[in-house]
């Protein structure tokens, strides 16, 4: 099974949110029908960036390293800095 990471955007006010699942489309589902404590009062939410990762371990280790990001960081992710496999698609 896949594990993925993943940033979405906020249009209403263009803050970003990540987190990591493993059904990346059925997740922004969730966050765009307001069912997420802390994405419910943005909604809609885009895909920014999607990276689908081997193991779970590797997830949450991905997942921590995009935590201490920051929107510069999302933006380079966004264009595709060497170190990632953006598909830029839902998965």
């Amino acid at each position: 099974m896949a594990f993925y990471v993943y940033i979405i955007r906020s249009v209403v006010d263009n803050t970003y949110y990540n987190g990591s699942t493993q059904h990346p489309v059925a997740h922004l589902q969730l966050h765009n029908q307001g069912q997420s404590l802390y994405t419910k009062s943005k909604v809609p939410w885009i895909w920014i960036y999607v990276e689908e990762l081997p193991s779970k371990r590797d997830m949450l280790i991905r997942e921590k390293k995009l935590k201490r990001g920051n929107a510069a960081y999302f933006h380079q992710l966004i264009n595709g800095w060497p170190d990632t496999h953006s598909s830029g698609q839902p998965v």
